[in-house]
């Protein structure tokens, strides 16, 4: 990893590109986040990175290289979701240290996201909880725990994970169920 690739870096290329490019599928955004922050991502994957869990600015950008960037990156992929237990143990610790309530509350939610993207039906309760009064992001956080209780997992990442659907599942995803 470069000298360059800094806690806030990430944190500030994150907030300059704000919730429009967050959450959309932008090739040419993809590649920037590539990019600039590839290495950071995999240094992070190596666990060389945990070190940044000391301080909320750093946490955030330590959360956002593991669960965010490989979405943005890796779209459509395994690696997609490969560092997801990795994201949700550091999003425990981080939501335990009270780092959450440290930054401001549009970034809250990427400290949560950890929760709502595990397949567990205790984390999806626990993702909702935090959710809570965060507007849009709460009924997302429901949208996503009602998958879990239906299914029990994701069905739109049965592809990318080499899963076989269930008969309930493909007939949820032709239908236009959620897929992520």
């Amino acid at each position: 990893m470069t000298a360059s690739h800094q806690p806030q870096d990430v944190a500030r290329f994150w907030r300059e590109a704000g919730p429009d490019k967050w959450f959309a599928r932008d090739a040419a955004f993809d590649r920037e986040f590539a990019a600039r922050f590839g290495e950071a991502h995999m240094a992070a994957a190596r666990r060389e990175l945990d070190h940044w869990l000391d301080e909320a600015e750093s946490a955030l950008a330590l959360l956002i290289l593991l669960d965010q960037f490989p979405r943005n990156v890796f779209r459509g992929t395994a690696h997609m979701f490969a560092t997801d237990p990795l994201a949700l143990s550091l999003a425990r610790q981080a939501v335990a240290r009270g780092h959450d309530r440290a930054v401001e509350p549009a970034l809250r939610v990427f400290f949560y996201l950890p929760f709502e993207h595990s397949e567990a039906l205790a984390d999806q309760d626990r993702s909702v909880a935090l959710c809570e009064g965060l507007d849009d992001y709460a009924r997302y956080a429901d949208i996503h725990r009602d998958v879990i209780v239906r299914f029990g997992r994701f069905p739109h990442r049965n592809a990318a994970l080499g899963r076989e659907a269930t008969a309930g599942e493909q007939a949820f995803l032709d239908a236009g169920g959620f897929a992520g």
